[in-house]
């Protein structure tokens, strides 16, 4: 079954955060539920792949100013039927920042989130379910703004409460400052 991985991921990461119950119950609802959870064609919703992109010193994020949601957000986008959702977040995040290497801080998941997309045009409303890996900027920072996004930015951690309000990236910068207590964030096996 070629969504066994990520069941085993998000088991994985259902023992590092097991306040989040209702989040992964909901993913493991979904992706048992369906088998085209990776297509971008389900209509109701389907996973994604992002990246929380820090720097080499792990002080800043990179967060793109996202062209069709209006808001600041991480890097990421569809998977497109691809399974291994830590090579959709590299993908992503080479193809919307222009940044020349990241690496994998973890290959463990470093968060979920479930957030609805509002109608655009014939697309109808839907979820994406949203696997989030860490990664980090492993050269210069300079970065490209691709077409999908308003601009990008290097934001200092302790300081994302001015650009990026969203509850979903205050939950990463949180998970981000506590590592120390979580070994699953900075694991790579």
């Amino acid at each position: 079954m070629h969504r066994k991985p990520l069941l085993n991921l998000i088991s994985i990461y259902r023992q590092n955060h097991p306040t989040e119950k209702h989040v992964i119950e909901q993913f493991i609802s979904f992706v048992e539920a369906y088998s085209d959870c990776f297509d971008r064609q389900l209509e109701i919703g389907h996973i994604t792949g992002s990246a929380w992109v820090v720097n080499q010193e792990g002080t800043e994020v990179l967060l793109t100013h996202h062209r069709k949601l209006n808001k600041w957000l991480q890097l990421g986008g569809h998977a497109d039927g691809e399974a291994d959702l830590l090579s959709v977040a590299l993908r992503e995040t080479l193809e919307e920042s222009g940044l020349e290497t990241v690496t994998p801080i973890s290959r463990n998941i470093f968060d979920l989130d479930i957030h609805l997309i509002p109608k655009r045009g014939r697309e109808k409303a839907h979820y994406h379910y949203d696997i989030r890996f860490s990664l980090q900027n492993a050269g210069s920072e300079r970065f490209e703004v691709s077409e999908e996004s308003h601009a990008l930015s290097w934001v200092p951690i302790d300081d994302l409460d001015r650009i990026a309000p969203d509850a979903s990236i205050r939950r990463m910068q949180r998970k981000w400052l506590d590592r120390d207590r979580d070994p699953s964030i900075t694991e790579i096996d």
